[in-house]
């Protein structure tokens, strides 16, 4: 009888969890599919680095300006743009733009486009809680990365369930960092300029220009 009963137990537990499986997907699909359906998304946000070991406390803020695959990321006084075929890093402190090409069918290579949809492949995912942040009901889904060479322990990736905007990312290491991206604007659909993805070299007269490919 007690083998029985520990049984049920176990099938009940893996029906649950296949269940919230099967809402961690459908909620991650409504994510991606409303990320997909605008033109345009302009976003600003704070970026939070901690870790308590090695007592480190960073908090950056930043903006991001995309379009398809295109972008303009502005972090740590680093300006980033990809027009669709070459990256384009820009640092004033130096004086200096780097100039390299970034295959965007590579599923290694991280850029900004594709930190709205990165969970869609290479996780495992659970519901996980829920919370309510200034009126806002936000619903974390657990994200934990199949390769085992991954850096991190497990991603939270809080959802607003209203909008299904991304609200915040939280990344736990596997050596105690965490860091957390938290989204202080989401504008959709904005008016950009026909340039606004267009690297333009006479801005910079008196850059060193530098050429990887």
């Amino acid at each position: 009888m007690k083998k029985f009963l520990l049984l049920a137990a176990l099938v009940l537990l893996n029906l649950t969890v296949q269940a919230q499986d099967k809402k961690a997907k459908e909620l991650l699909d409504q994510v991606s599919a409303k990320v997909k359906s605008y033109n345009s998304i302009v976003i600003d946000f704070k970026y939070s680095l901690n870790n308590a070991k090695e007592n480190i406390n960073q908090d950056s803020k930043g903006n991001v300006t995309l379009k398809g695959n295109q972008y303009v990321l502005n972090f740590m006084g680093v300006t980033k743009i990809f027009d669709g075929k070459k990256t384009y890093t820009i640092v004033p402190e130096d004086e200096e733009v780097t100039i390299s090409t970034v295959n965007e069918k590579d599923d290694n290579a991280v850029t900004p486009s594709k930190m709205l949809t990165f969970f869609n492949s290479g996780y495992k995912y659970s519901m996980d809680i829920v919370q309510d942040v200034k009126g806002r009901k936000i619903q974390y889904v657990k994200l934990v990365p199949l390769s085992s060479r991954d850096q991190r322990k497990e991603v939270l990736l809080g959802i607003d369930v209203q909008t299904k905007h991304i609200y915040n990312l939280i990344e736990m290491g596997k050596k105690g960092t965490k860091t957390t991206l938290t989204v202080n604007s989401f504008k959709t659909n904005q008016p950009l300029s026909k340039n606004q993805f267009t690297f333009v070299e006479s801005k910079y007269p008196n850059y060193y220009i530098n050429k990887l490919d």
